[in-house]
C-alpha cells in the first residue's frame, strides 16, 4: 500500500521556521520526484517545490529564497524547510509523488502519482 505522511506542522510565528517532513512507502521512492503543494483557504492550489529524481529543484517565486527542499533516500522522506514564515504562507501542505522533470515547469497537482492527505501550517502575526 503506497503511503505518504507529513508531520511538522503546525503553528509557528511570522519570521520563524518549521520543517515540513513526509515519510513515503510503498513505491519505488527513488525513481520519482516529489512535490510540495499547498492550498490556503479561499485560493488555489499550488506548487511549492519539487524535486526530481536526479535532484533537480522547482520552486515557485514566493519561496524560492525562503523554502529549502531535500530528500533522503535512504529514508524515503521528503523535507521542506520553510524559512521566514510569512502570514500568506498559512496553508494546508500536501506531499506528492510522480514524474517530474525541470522542463515541465511547476509541477501540476494532477499529474502526480500519489499524495498525501496534507498538513496545516499556520503563520501568526
Amino acid at each position: 500500500e503506497v503511503q505518504l505522511v507529513e508531520s511538522g506542522g503546525g503553528l509557528v510565528q511570522a519570521g520563524g521556521s518549521l520543517q515540513l517532513s513526509c515519510a513515503t512507502s510503498g513505491f519505488t521512492f527513488d525513481d520519482y520526484a516529489l512535490g510540495w503543494f499547498r492550498q490556503a483557504p479561499g485560493k488555489e492550489r499550488e506548487a511549492v517545490a519539487c524535486v526530481s529524481a536526479d535532484g533537480d529543484l522547482f520552486y515557485s517565486d514566493s519561496v524560492k529564497d525562503r523554502f529549502t527542499i531535500s530528500r533522503d533516500n535512504v529514508k524515503n522522506t521528503v523535507y521542506l524547510q520553510m524559512n521566514g514564515l510569512k502570514l500568506v504562507d498559512t496553508a494546508v501542505y500536501s506531499c506528492s509523488a510522480g514524474f517530474w522533470l525541470p522542463s515541465y515547469g511547476a509541477p501540476e497537482w494532477d499529474s502526480m502519482d500519489y499524495w498525501g492527505e496534507g498538513i496545516l501550517v499556520t503563520v501568526s502575526s
